[in-house]
């Protein structure tokens, strides 16, 4: 309970918690002695509000993000105060400003964050109307907020620049173990693969994430402010973690056909089952050692470990004549390969904590890192190309501003009706709980309300015995920073806190508590049932019309990751940013696709179309770039002969095939003639290649020259993954022609 309460503090989420709750209280209480208390809640506001902009990131972009928010939160105060007066002009400004903060999101996360703080804002600020020269005054006092919840959040950063860093360095490396982790799983003899597939896709989606995380802030940061060791090392810890998954992916055997070939003789695959365990095992110390900030001192002897999966080699292959053991002997040899890969890897992982290591190599890459990154400009162009109803953010933002002026109808109705208090509530739920797909709406809603009922019934709990205002200030700012550490990771925890915090802040503002509980409660339940309906009824984005965009996308991944292996197998040479860039969108591809089948699992059962069909889809992806990644990693690491012809044209034939899923996802039928017509050149090719292999296992029993069983070996694997990977994209074409999404 202690270690993870530690964990806890030392999180990102807490930390911000604490920043932004230091920049509220801070000006709060400072110009409540002096008896300005109005004006300490300005200040408050406007550090509130600048807060939910603070994504992660380098100092550059920090700044700028965070001022560009409190311009964008001061200036709605400012003209919402302005205009409220002027009906005819405040309504068209409303809709009109509310529209273009909700589109603002099609230039990404950091956007997304400045448009919710605006949101609330506008929200806000309708339900604390200025008046005469208190505009300019508060507007000023909103300014000031942001501004000191930017130096704040500055200084927390410049105290400790690389703690957030560290931290996702941590959750990768723990994400990156658990996959292997699942990898060693596939080697037990009554393994749930499909289950553990699934797993495994599941983890894709938040691999990819932490991925994009760590390229963001070590890769930019390089550009932006130069290259520390600190950074650098990082640098080359993330770069191996990328090869130790696509290693990991690249183990890519049929494990029910390893498990009957050595059935007679398992310690074999036991003892590479354990020495996978360790892999991951490692990774996961590495990750404790960051973690707790202490130095790493290592707990598994992975060279022991490849030592023991080589005497079983040596001993299945003495128990057995040379001509029965050389097929399962290749076999072995080269899961022994990616192994040993493996453990380099994760040595270069361990020096980089315990030793100094030269950074020459990567030094030498900086131009090509770049290419990793999600550009940062922000094109007129874009807000335009989505200005469309095929376009999920602009039919979110239809939806999200008319919600808003229902909610808002609705707020004046029942403040003069029930004469309600604060029915600007209502406004501030539907910004909250109101995201573009169905699912995550109806869940917050869900815990927005449960968290409300709770929290209000916990705050009044409490008020109800504690009458001391400087005790219910003191819960109160506890309350805000548990509330606002928890709304990331636990929504329902999150909004528990947070009502909490509010039901004390006004207790010690007025002595109709009673009030404040039932009003928020029922203000709450009325905008969580606006978002909740409209993302039904209004413009519904539902998933299922979005899936054969992203199986599109992952079977073109694979595709250009396939080519570009083709290219370098062809020509040789180094690995080329192409290469990996190729790489890297096929594995992101993967996981977006999979995070797409997440989403639709959560609408309504009407909504979920062809669901195995999606899933069986995104499971063929997935081994496909696992048959990929094993070719790949074979001919990087490996001396190859010169590719022949045949392989050229399987090749091009599984191009073919995956060009040929796309064009089905893409409803532009071809003549299935034209497809199938080179299918006789490709059956004369796989039977060349089978007799070039037959041919060389007769030769094997000529000679035993190490060139010769190293050849052999790329024969073997070469063939292996070709018809594998020709079958795959057979099945790829078949599974398409069945999914039916847009019918």
């Amino acid at each position: 309970m202690i270690e993870k309460l530690r964990r806890f503090a030392d999180s990102t989420n807490f930390t911000k918690a604490v920043i932004v709750t230091i920049a509220s209280a801070m000006p709060l209480v400072i110009l409540s002695q002096l008896g300005y208390f109005e004006y300490g809640i300005a200040v408050a506001l406007g550090a509130f509000l600048t807060y939910p902009a603070d994504i992660p990131s380098n100092l550059q972009h920090k700044v700028r993000g965070l001022l560009i928010t409190t311009l964008i939160v001061s200036g709605c105060t400012l003209m919402v105060s302005l205009l409220h007066p002027i009906p005819w002009l405040f309504y068209p400004f409303a809709v009109a400003i509310i529209f273009f903060l909700s589109m603002i999101s099609v230039y990404g996360q950091r956007a997304t964050m400045v448009s919710f703080s605006g949101l609330l804002a506008v929200a806000l600020s309708t339900g604390h109307l200025r008046e005469g020269w208190d505009i300019p005054l508060y507007t000023g006092l909103s300014l000031a907020g942001g501004l000191i919840y930017t130096g704040i959040s500055v200084l927390f950063k410049l105290v400790s620049p690389h703690r957030y860093t560290e931290l996702q360095m941590v959750e990768c490396l723990k994400l990156t173990a658990k996959y292997m982790k699942l990898r060693g799983d596939l080697w037990d003899k009554d393994a749930d693969r499909e289950g553990i597939i699934e797993k495994q896709l599941n983890l894709q989606v938040e691999i990819n994430t932490i991925h994009e995380s760590l390229r963001e802030i070590l890769i930019r940061n390089r550009s932006t402010a130069g290259s520390s060791n600190r950074n650098r090392k990082m640098l080359l810890v993330f770069i191996s973690l990328v090869d130790i998954l696509e290693l990991a992916l690249s183990t890519s055997f049929d494990h029910s056909k390893l498990q009957n070939k050595f059935s007679e003789h398992p310690k074999v695959l036991d003892t590479y089952q354990n020495l996978a365990y360790n892999l991951g095992a490692s990774l996961k110390k590495i990750a404790k050692s960051i973690e707790n900030r202490k130095k790493y001192i290592s707990k598994h002897n992975l060279i022991e470990d490849l030592e023991s999966v080589d005497k079983a080699i040596t001993s299945y292959r003495d128990a057995l004549n040379e001509e029965e053991a050389s097929e399962g002997v290749w076999m072995l040899s080269n899961m022994l390969h990616y192994a040993e890969k493996q453990v380099e890897k994760i040595k270069i992982i361990e020096r980089a904590f315990t030793t100094t290591i030269n950074f020459k190599d990567i030094k030498e890459r900086d131009k090509d890192l770049q290419k990793f990154l999600t550009p940062e400009y922000y094109p007129f162009r874009i807000l335009k190309e989505n200005l469309s109803m095929s376009s999920t953010i602009f039919r979110h933002s239809l939806r999200l501003t008319l919600t808003i002026i229902i909610g808002f109808i609705i707020g004046i109705v029942c403040s003069s009706v029930l004469k309600l208090q604060n029915p600007y509530w209502i406004l501030l739920t539907i910004i909250v709980i109101m995201r573009p797909g169905y699912g995550l709406t109806k869940q917050r809603s869900f815990q927005r309300i449960i968290g409300t009922v709770v929290g209000g019934i916990i705050a009044f709990a409490l008020l109800s015995v504690i009458k001391s205002t400087s005790v219910i200030a003191v819960l109160a700012i506890t309350a805000m920073v548990l509330g606002l550490a928890f709304t990331s990771i636990n929504y329902s925890i999150g909004a528990t806190f947070v009502t909490i915090y509010v039901v004390f802040l006004y207790g010690m503002l007025t002595p109709n508590i009673r009030e404040v509980i039932q009003y928020r409660v029922f203000d709450t339940a009325i905008g969580a049932a606006l978002a909740f309906i409209a993302n039904y009824f209004l413009w519904p984005a539902w998933e299922f019309l979005s899936l054969p965009m992203y199986i599109k996308k992952s079977i073109e991944a694979n595709r250009d990751y396939l080519n570009q292996i083709s290219v370098f197998y062809n020509e040789k040479g180094s690995v080329s940013t192409s290469y990996k860039l190729a790489r890297k969108s096929a594995f992101v591809e993967l996981g977006n696709l999979m995070s797409s089948y997440q989403r639709m699992i959560q609408e309504p059962k009407s909504k979920q179309k062809q669901v195995q069909q999606v899933y069986k889809l995104a499971v063929l992806n997935h081994t496909l770039l696992s048959s990929l990644a094993s070719l790949g990693t074979y001919i990087q690491s490996h001396k190859t002969s010169k590719a022949s012809e045949a392989f050229n044209v399987v090749v091009d034939a599984v191009i073919n095939n995956l060009d040929h899923a796309v064009t089905l996802l893409t409803i532009d039928m071809q003549a299935e003639a034209a497809h199938l017509s080179d299918k006789e050149e490709l059956a004369l090719r796989f039977i060349e290649l089978k007799n070039l292999r037959a041919r060389e296992l007769k030769e094997n029993y000529i000679t035993d020259e190490q060139e010769f069983r190293l050849k052999m070996e790329e024969a073997h694997l070469i063939i292996e993954q070709l018809v594998w990977l020709n079958g795959l994209s057979e099945k790829i074409v078949k599974a398409t022609k069945q999914l039916e999404l847009n019918k």
